[in-house]
């Protein structure tokens, strides 16, 4: 095997780069551009990028473009010119929603619609992975492998990379160990660490469940907020612990604790959706605002989990008929929908009701 990194572990380092605020060089056949996450940009790069040349834009999803109403001609992404007078607050303000209120005017934007944006659209899925708001700087340089060599930049060819992007990494189990908790003493916590380096997913197994015969199973996202600090907003906790307890009680089961915080958008991320929630937006609005969809989760990587584990059927505790296509599609039978509706509150009633009319929920 070559020294050398994967796809998948460029990749990674790729995202580690980008929240780093150091530019990265993408590829593909004809094209090469530079791309650096918008919300970790300096003056100091901003302005060594616009030295290397002009053409210089910003890379925004079609859901913050239609907040910003700025025209997305290549449908999912907008490739707004950036104009030289601008500085960093104004990327900032384009990237990041918090001042929408305040400062509701930024355009009139001229958007580009030459071209292929094939470039700009991975700029933005590296963003995204990378738990960072969806907007990226993107400038086309001409000699990627030279600019690369001499910047120590990252390259990645998306040629090779975009079927990896489309993959989840295979993830290998690192331990387990006993571990007896409140709501079962038999309780057993597996480590699983994907190949790409990313975050670890970890799974909670109660008692010794059979493999050939439907065990009761949660994938719960983890909530740092709600499981950690008992928040309200939120019936996350709730559903931790009712899950935990009710697989205590039939002395068995399997709970799925996924590191996609915020559905899939990172903590960072999810307290400014909460931020914007406090201006009077519900959940799916002000995911919309920030750029990113209803849910960015990938349940497969709960699918690759159970399949690893030895299980192929599941009584799933879950109120998101999304978990259980998604389980199906990727070879999990679910025998069974198990409603697990606790945790609300006035707190949090607005949000349930928000889950259950705009994202399917059954509440």
């Amino acid at each position: 095997m070559p020294l050398g990194p994967t796809i998948l572990e460029r990749l990674n380092r790729a995202r580690a780069d980008l929240r780093m605020g150091v530019p990265v060089v993408l590829t593909r056949p004809g094209a090469a551009v530079l791309a650096v996450a918008a919300e970790a940009l300096d003056a100091p790069r901003l302005a060594s990028l616009r030295a290397l040349g002009p053409g210089l834009t910003i890379a925004l999803t079609e859901r913050r473009a239609a907040t910003l109403k700025a025209r997305a001609y290549d449908g999912d992404v907008a490739r707004i010119e950036i104009p030289a007078e601008a500085g960093l607050a104004w990327i900032r303000a384009v990237a990041d929603p918090a001042q929408d209120l305040a400062n509701p005017m930024k355009g009139p934007f001229q958007t580009a619609r030459d071209g292929s944006a094939d470039l700009h659209r991975a700029a933005i899925r590296l963003a995204k992975s990378a738990r960072l708001l969806p907007a990226a700087l993107v400038l086309p340089v001409t000699d990627p492998a030279g600019l690369a060599l001499a910047e120590g930049l990252t390259l990645v060819d998306m040629a090779e990379a975009g079927p990896a992007l489309d993959l989840a990494a295979p993830l290998q189990p690192v331990v387990n160990a006993r571990l007896p908790m409140q709501a079962a003493e038999k309780g057993r916590v597996h480590i699983f660490r994907p190949d790409d380096g990313a975050d670890e997913h970890y799974a909670i197994e109660i008692g010794q469940p059979p493999r050939d015969r439907p065990v009761l199973a949660r994938l719960h996202s983890a909530c740092f907020t709600g499981d950690v600090l008992g928040s309200l907003k939120c019936d996350c906790g709730p559903q931790l612990h009712a899950a935990l307890g009710q697989m205590g009680a039939e002395g068995e089961g399997v709970l799925l604790y996924l590191n996609q915080e915020g559905r899939g958008i990172g903590l960072a991320n999810k307290m400014r959706a909460y931020s914007l929630q406090d201006q009077g937006f519900d959940t799916v609005e002000a995911n919309h605002r920030l750029g990113f969809e209803d849910d960015e989760r990938d349940f497969r990587i709960g699918a690759a989990l159970l399949r690893q584990m030895g299980f192929r059927s599941v009584r799933l505790l879950t109120n998101n008929p999304a978990k259980v296509r998604m389980l199906e599609a990727n070879g999990i039978e679910v025998a069974e929908r198990v409603p697990l509706a606790v945790g609300r509150s006035r707190w949090n009633s607005a949000y349930l009701d928000t889950k259950a009319a705009k994202s399917g929920h059954l509440l």
